[in-house]
């Protein structure tokens, strides 16, 4: 009992001694980083949008869920589609250089969101929405209440609406996580590992050393809300049927679909309807990451097809 007491002593005061250096060096790290876009007020907080082109169409891109910053993230990709698109790069409350919400993480929230920012930002519809993963279920939605703002939706590896995932993990986890991120443990942890975003696949420094100080304080209870919310959401989604006339392109990763399985997908392409279609790839589920010539080649093709 002695031994366990001294060695729990000891942890304690080193979580201690975590948390007040992480509290007095780091806490204002990120308020040094100027924001990449424009700040628009939404709901009278701030909200980052990232623009690049000024082609006719205007492509917006949506993040996935525990993306720490998507105007660094989506960088390479908005790039090479800038040279023909306006290419728009929403930053959900919570991430990035957007102030935290707490308004519940809904689907009309998020879509009225995205409406206001972009609106605000001075792009008009129609839009081409091209989302990441989770951001799918926002999209579906959008274009279920606002049809004639949509012309198309790109998906990029996307959650299927058609499909409900796992019941939410015990909250006492995310509470563990964020202790863990107040006392430093993320930051030795997550520094560790080699980045994602990688120079040979366009990134620049920047980019790259930018994410990774943003993916130290990822977590806050924003992002929490949209976890717990994305089964409701999805289900919310599925109820809704999905406007028939608008095309759909959905990028299937082959990570995503040899985990998932091929029933998972052809149910998503199913409920889309008639004028969905998809095109596997092979990478990871962070697809942008690493194939941007293949997302722009598919993008460039679908969209002149749909035209």
């Amino acid at each position: 009992m002695t031994v366990f007491a001294i060695i729990l002593g000891i942890i304690i005061c080193l979580n201690i001694i975590g948390f007040a250096i992480n509290k007095i060096f780091f806490s204002n790290e990120l308020e040094a980083v100027s924001p990449y876009g424009q700040i628009v007020e939404v709901n009278e907080r701030k909200m980052n949008v990232y623009s690049m082109g000024d082609g006719e169409k205007t492509i917006v891109l949506l993040p996935g869920f525990g993306v720490s910053l998507p105007s660094a993230d989506f960088g390479p990709l908005m790039g090479e589609l800038s040279k023909e698109y306006t290419v728009v790069c929403i930053e959900y409350f919570g991430i990035g250089f957007s102030d935290l919400a707490d308004t519940p993480r809904t689907n009309e929230n998020y879509t009225e969101e995205i409406r206001t920012a972009l609106s605000s930002a001075g792009f008009k519809t129609p839009y081409v929405l091209m989302p990441h993963s989770a951001s799918g279920i926002y999209s579906e939605y959008y274009a279920a209440k606002y049809p004639d703002e949509v012309s198309a939706i790109i998906m990029l590896d996307t959650t299927s609406t058609a499909k409900t995932v796992a019941k939410n993990p015990p909250k006492f986890l995310y509470g563990i996580a964020k202790w863990q991120q107040a006392c430093g443990l993320t930051r030795i942890s997550y520094g560790l590992m080699p980045p994602s975003q990688k120079a040979e696949n366009g990134y620049t420094e920047k980019e790259i050393s930018d994410y990774k100080l943003f993916a130290y304080h990822v977590l806050n209870d924003t992002i929490i809300d949209q976890s717990y919310r994305m089964l409701e959401n999805i289900k919310e989604v599925n109820a809704i049927a999905f406007p028939q006339e608008i095309p759909v392109l959905k990028l299937i990763s082959s990570q995503t679909e040899k985990k998932a399985g091929v029933e998972y997908q052809t149910n998503h392409l199913n409920r889309l309807g008639v004028k969905a279609e998809s095109k596997i790839i092979d990478c990871s589920h962070f697809i942008y990451q690493t194939n941007v010539t293949d997302i722009c080649d598919a993008t460039s093709a679908f969209l002149e097809k749909i035209n």
